[in-house]
């Protein structure tokens, strides 16, 4: 049992020991087949170094060959490259005389265009195909001429084929410089530029403005001015791609020139088809030497004229110039090319303007000047966006000064027609009969037109403009229209001592008190309920000039007609005798008549009250004065002044209405069965009184 167990455990030793001696055998004969390894791969390094050392010279001359391959192709294939940007200018040029050719045939406006479109790309083409030419002609020829002095220095290749190469590079070269600069200057592109030249030309000639006449009313109504599109989107496409291809080709100055000339012909005849020959006067001298019709006519035009001018003709060049020439050099163009002209024609309407503020300060001219400054107020919105920017400096500037001349000018026309007023006292003597003076009529009409509608708020922003200007923005000028008020105030202040000089030059004692009350009454009814007299004020009116004219007639009854009542007196009569009182009243009645034919003769050829309403108040006044007291003492005295011939009351009142209706009819004696008995008497000063009260009298100018 023991012997079995042993047995047992030494089989598996047995075993493992036969498995080491195995692998020990095994390991032997790998360590002699690893030292023969050895040997052979010692033999391949040795053999393999050899190799190595006798091919490391092909594989440079290979890597040679490929470089010299690489640069050889490189320079071919710009110069084939080159080749066929020739052959493609050919080819364009080809293209470019073939349309060039449609293009002369073509009579359809539109299709001529839609054609001169094609010419135009084609013209576009070639010049990139030969800017392409000039750009990569230097380039490759000198790529060329490196390939072949390195072939020559080299000597990579046989010779016949840097001959060759050679040859070509000569050739190309030669090509390059002769025809470059004869494509460019000299050959069909100059020619289609020279032609493209023409057809941008004649197409701004077609440009033209319409319905000029139409737009602008002769006869000063308003009227809607709209600019219009010069031309068509096709028209106005041609001529932006011609501009632009122009621009492209070294012509942009040449392309200018030839838009400013054209356009600014086509602005001026539109301009001129509305006869403008008044902008032909301009100078001072020359504007006061114009009859005032026509200068009133010139000026009407001009403002008309300068209105269609900034919102039509030079809106639609505006527009046009912009859309033509907007894309050349970014948009920096066409604002100085517009500009250039715009202000050859806004000089030409700048220079009539300043003539006329410069010219004489006439009083009448102060409507015209105030009519311009207007003109060119409503318009500088118009042209602040029409001469917008740097460019437009210059314009908005003389517009400025234009303005500044007007203020100035209005502003001393206004003054000095107050200074001339009052200055005219010693130049003319007041007029001989008493009636009112043509300065006084001139000066009111004067004033009642500059407080229309029209002028009042003209007139009002001159002299507030004016002031502004004298104190300075920071302070506060009165308002307008105590301004305004202020002004015409000086003026009528100056017309109230005209008047008052005027009348204490009559050396007749009636005459002023007449003088006075023609012209005051005329001033106070010729304002009154005017916007003059709503300016003035009503107290200051009635104060200054209504109460001044009644008491001047007041005084002139009582120094003409007042007179006569006198020597009616009764109460030396009361004191005579039978035998006395019929001399004495006989007296009396004789110098009563005597005195009212004399007085009858002045106002026939001495005393004139040229105002109907008040010379028939005048003349009721009067009547009322004499007649009742006439009768009362015809009528009180008849028994004394019998056997004699005294006119009657109704003919002394039918005398009166003689005499203030201006007929020449004299006093004659009548028989005393004409004579009229009864009546009452009535003071002077009650009929003043009552002439005061008298209603109001209106009249036109």
């Amino acid at each position: 049992m023991a012997l079995n167990e042993e047995d047992t455990k030494l089989t598996p030793l047995e075993f493992a020991c036969s498995d080491l001696k195995t692998l020990l055998q095994t390991s032997s004969k790998m360590e002699e087949s690893l030292g023969k390894m050895d040997k052979k791969f010692d033999l391949l390094d040795e053999t393999l170094s050899t190799a190595s050392r006798r091919v490391s010279p092909l594989q440079s001359l290979a890597m040679a060959t490929k470089a010299l391959d690489t640069r050889i192709n490189r320079a071919v294939t710009l110069a084939l490259a080159l080749l066929e940007s020739f052959k493609v200018s050919d080819s364009l040029q080809l293209k470019l005389l073939e349309l060039s050719s449609i293009l002369s045939a073509e009579t359809t406006p539109k299709k001529r265009l839609k054609k001169l479109l094609n010419y135009v790309d084609c013209v576009n083409q070639l010049n990139a195909a030969i800017n392409s030419i000039s750009q990569e002609g230097e380039p490759v020829i000198q790529k060329l001429q490196e390939v072949v002095e390195f072939l020559s220095r080299t000597k990579a290749t046989n010779q016949d084929r840097t001959h060759r190469l050679r040859e070509t590079l000569f050739t190309l070269k030669a090509l390059y410089e002769n025809e470059v600069d004869a494509m460019k200057f000299d050959g069909l592109l100059d020619e289609a530029l020279l032609n493209l030249r023409d057809e941008y030309e004649s197409i701004l000639q077609l440009l033209r403005h319409q319905n000029i006449r139409d737009q602008v009313q002769v006869d000063d109504k308003e009227a809607e001015i709209v600019a219009s599109d010069l031309g068509t989107e096709l028209e106005v496409e041609v001529l932006q791609r011609i501009s632009e291809t122009l621009a492209a080709n070294d012509c942009l100055d040449i392309c200018i020139d030839i838009y400013l000339k054209v356009r600014y012909r086509r602005a001026a005849k539109a301009l001129m088809r509305l006869n403008p020959d008044y902008l032909r006067t301009y100078k001072p001298e020359e504007i006061d030497a114009m009859e005032w019709e026509t200068l009133e006519t010139a000026i009407s035009l001009w403002i008309q004229h300068l209105k269609f001018a900034v919102k039509t003709v030079l809106v639609s060049e505006k527009k046009l110039c912009n859309q033509v020439l907007g894309n050349i050099m970014d948009g920096v163009v066409w604002p100085l090319c517009f500009l250039k002209i715009a202000d050859k024609i806004m000089a030409v309407f700048f220079r009539f303007g300043e003539g006329v503020a410069r010219s004489s300060k006439e009083p009448h001219k102060l409507f015209q000047l105030l009519d311009i400054f207007d003109s060119l107020e409503k318009l500088k919105p118009e042209f602040s966006d029409t001469f917008e920017g740097e460019a437009g400096a210059d314009i908005r500037t003389r517009f400025r000064e234009l303005t500044k001349l007007l203020v100035h000018g209005s502003s001393k026309v206004f003054w000095e027609f107050g200074l001339k007023i009052e200055g005219n006292s010693d130049a003319y003597p007041p007029p001989q009969d008493g009636s009112v003076p043509k300065l006084v009529r001139y000066a009111i009409n004067y004033l009642k037109y500059l407080t229309t509608d029209a002028y009042k708020a003209r007139m009002a922003m001159v002299l507030w403009t004016e002031q502004m200007w004298k104190v300075g923005t920071l302070s506060k000028p009165e308002t307008d229209e105590n301004l305004l008020q202020d002004a015409i105030t000086n003026v009528m202040d100056a017309l109230h001592r005209n008047i008052e000089t005027k009348r204490l030059s009559y050396r007749d004692k009636i005459l002023p008190h007449v003088f006075a009350m023609n012209t005051y009454w005329y001033i106070y009814m010729r304002t009154r309920n005017t916007e003059l007299g709503k300016l003035l004020g009503d107290e200051y009116m009635k104060n200054k000039y209504k109460v001044v004219a009644e008491e001047s007639a007041y005084m002139y009854q009582k120094q003409s007609w007042g007179q006569l009542v006198k020597l009616l007196d009764k109460e030396d009569l009361k004191r005579q005798s039978k035998e006395g009182l019929g001399s004495l009243a006989r007296a009396k009645m004789e110098a009563f008549l005597k005195g009212f034919d004399e007085i009858s003769q002045r106002h026939r050829g001495s005393y004139r009250i040229p105002d109907r309403n008040l010379r028939e108040q005048i003349k009721e006044s009067t009547i009322k004065l004499l007649v009742p007291v006439y009768t009362e003492f015809l009528n009180t005295f008849s028994a004394v002044l019998r056997g004699k011939l005294y006119v009657n009351p109704d003919q002394l009142q039918g005398f009166l209405g003689h005499i203030f209706d201006g007929s020449d009819a004299k006093l004659k004696g009548r028989d005393s069965k004409d004579r009229m008995v009864g009546g009452n008497s009535l003071s002077v000063e009650g009929e003043i009184m009552d002439f005061r009260r008298s209603r109001s009298i209106s009249s036109n100018v």
